[in-house]
């Protein structure tokens, strides 16, 4: 009995020691989340977090819950902690005063196949590659002297669904304005990236198609982002294979308008182009510019563009209720 109260007394500091101890990183774990100031958040389901509360249509849930929950919520999409901003105030000071902490984004697979490992303007991660495709945007490409060289495009585009719309409404046809506004949204963008029209003689747009699909997919739910020990079933379901498909139809568009390009520019055609290709390709050729732009690079920006000009249109025209 006695050797049996002499272990117990010398096991005692043992134990007191690891009950201080877990007691102290309970303690610490707790200060260290009283000192994250976190949005306000709904209540979360263990391992989905949020998802559930998006619904068929997340931007009207984000809508509602920041009705209830405040302009700048926080949600946990899986294993994603994500702060929706719902307030134009607080963007405007996110984009104005604090751009470099926001700058970089999030790497999901879709962007990773598509845009060829990050190599364009709006998900490259922060650096000096970063503030280079940065200020060729800025200044070369979407500057207002660009924008307004552009307006003739614009014009001419909307002047003929005008006179689409006439002939229809004289002869007496029904129309689909909303075929018709995606038609005049693939020229204006085609015109203005590359040069021509997407439509081909039969008034169909491989171009179009191939944009279509790239919202699509851009915007489908992807498991593996999610829950990344959950990867393997963007296989199974052909979203993966997806994305490779139309990576691998615009990667072979976009290398026989860059080889058009410079044919053009050996015979010395190029003058009068103005397109965002030729002008891409110039800064490469002048080296303007502290970074060398390859083929990659060159092809992953004009995809990000067309992807950044489609969803514009389209936000526009969901806003219109046109689509």
């Amino acid at each position: 009995m006695e050797l049996l109260n002499v272990a117990i007394l010398s096991s005692k500091p043992l134990l007191l020691s690891m009950i201080l101890l877990f007691s102290l990183l309970i303690w610490l774990k707790l200060a260290k989340r009283k000192t994250l100031y976190l949005p306000p958040s709904p209540p979360r389901l263990p391992i989905i977090g949020n998802i559930h509360q998006l619904g068929k249509l997340p931007h009207r849930s984000l809508r509602d819950l920041s009705r209830k929950y405040g302009s700048l919520l926080l949600l946990q999409l899986g294993y994603n902690p994500t702060v929706v901003v719902s307030s134009a105030d607080i963007v405007r000071e996110i984009v104005k005063n604090h751009d470099i902490v926001f700058s970089n984004r999030p790497r999901t697979t879709a962007v990773d196949i598509l845009f060829y490992g990050c190599k364009d303007m709006a998900f490259v991660p922060y650096g000096e590659y970063w503030r280079q495709v940065k200020k060729i945007s800025v200044v070369e490409l979407f500057s207002h002297r660009r924008v307004h060289s552009f307006q003739f495009v614009r014009d001419e585009e909307v002047e003929l669904l005008i006179n689409k719309i006439r002939s229809a409404s004289l002869k007496g046809k029904s129309i689909n304005l909303s075929e018709m506004l995606t038609s005049v949204l693939s020229n204006i963008v085609s015109r203005c990236v590359l040069s021509h029209k997407s439509e081909d003689e039969d008034g169909c747009s491989k171009f179009g198609k191939l944009a279509k699909r790239l919202m699509i997919l851009f915007t489908s739910f992807c498991i593996g982002d999610m829950f990344p020990y959950l990867r393997w079933l963007d296989v199974v379901t052909g979203y993966i294979p997806s994305l490779k498909a139309v990576n691998a139809e615009f990667d072979s568009f976009f290398d026989q308008v860059i080889q058009e390009h410079r044919a053009l520019e050996s015979d010395d055609q190029v003058s009068d182009r103005k397109d965002f290709v030729s002008i891409i390709m110039q800064l490469q050729k002048d080296g303007m510019y502290e970074m060398d732009l390859t083929q990659d690079n060159i092809k992953a920006i004009l995809l990000v563009i067309i992807q950044h000009c489609f969803h514009s249109f389209l936000f526009l025209f969901l806003r219109l209720g046109l689509i």
